[in-house]
């Protein structure tokens, strides 16, 4: 069961959301709309909300400017983390990565499991971090970034959140 530490400072984190498709605008970008509003809504702030090709090189691009940024901490992508011959945002991303947090994926694929059964191997959200920048990478779909947003991202980007989460490591640098 989730706990909180009310006497823990509360930390403010800046976002970046990146919607990673060929078919998405701004008109019918329901998952990034979903991300950005659900940062925003627990406190956080959405400093940029981009759409982008899935193309490898047009993706590591925005990533890279992101993380190279001093001012996005966190950065959030939907969509191409499905099952394909290519997977671009896995390859385009996974490189640029200093760490890695295995267990978002794995737990991701679990929950999801529980929600749309063996459907859940064909997804390959993974999460890590570069430069300082929490990445999670989820799929597309609104029911998965609801579901990612909603019982794991929300709670690791909230610093009350106890024993653990990766809000409270930019405690001194907001």
């Amino acid at each position: 069961m989730p706990r909180h530490d009310p006497d823990a400072p509360r930390v403010v984190l800046n976002a970046a959301v990146l919607t990673i498709s060929d078919r998405r605008h701004k008109g019918n970008d329901e998952s990034g709309d979903l991300l950005e509003n659900s940062l925003v809504n627990d406190g956080h702030r959405c400093v940029d909300h981009q759409i982008c090709p899935e193309n490898l090189y047009e993706i590591r691009k925005v990533i890279s400017q992101w993380v190279a940024d001093p001012a996005v901490q966190v950065i959030i992508t939907n969509g191409g983390t499905g099952f394909s011959h290519d997977q671009t945002t896995v390859r385009a991303i996974r490189p640029l990565l200093d760490q890695t947090f295995t267990g978002f994926g794995e737990l991701f694929r679990h929950l999801s499991w529980l929600d749309i059964g063996s459907s859940s191997l064909q997804s390959d959200a993974f999460g890590g971090m570069a430069n300082n920048t929490l990445i999670f990478c989820v799929p597309g779909s609104p029911g998965a970034c609801e579901l990612a947003w909603s019982k794991i991202i929300r709670e690791q980007l909230d610093s009350t959140h106890t024993p653990c989460n990766f809000a409270s490591h930019f405690r001194n640098r907001t």
